[in-house]
């Protein structure tokens, strides 16, 4: 069922965009897997992974950001409970500048994920209503979860 599901969802983003938003598909652990550049992540693409009658991804079930040094990643982990499949996609974003569109409009699930991933990693999310710090303080300098982060001795409890 993996690989003609990963067809489908190619095929839709094919037709919605071009195949050149995709830079990397494959089977996961028998799971479709697919990485996005931040530039072509725009809002039709979770629009129709969630409205069309043949993907029907109803369910943000994860969301979270990665620094990988060179770039930094928000993965999105959705499954349809109707039809009972999962996708996963890497969208890729500049470490300098790292900012993705905002899916809370079309999954309020994500709206405290994405507020997780930039109080910690400093990812932008464009279009979220209300993207603030929360968990620290809304006065917290940078972004401690970042590779590049320094922590200083007050913030560890050793000063």
């Amino acid at each position: 069922m993996s690989q003609p599901l990963l067809d489908k969802v190619l095929n839709k983003i094919e037709e919605l965009s071009g195949l050149e938003v995709v830079i990397e598909s494959k089977l996961n652990f028998e799971e479709p897997f697919l990485i996005i550049d931040s530039e072509n992540w725009k809002a039709d693409i979770p629009q129709m992974l969630r409205d069309d009658e043949e993907l029907r991804f109803d369910f943000l079930c994860c969301l979270t950001g990665v620094d990988y040094e060179e770039h930094m990643e928000v993965i999105y982990n959705f499954y349809s409970m109707e039809l009972d499949h999962y996708l996963c996609i890497k969208v890729k974003t500049p470490r300098s500048n790292p900012k993705v569109i905002s899916v809370q409009p079309i999954w309020r699930t994500a709206d405290w994920h994405e507020r997780e991933a930039y109080d910690l990693l400093g990812i932008e999310f464009s279009g979220h209503p209300n993207l603030k710090r929360i968990l620290l303080d809304d006065d917290w300098e940078g972004h401690p979860l970042r590779k590049d982060y320094k922590f200083n001795k007050e913030e560890m409890g050793l000063s």
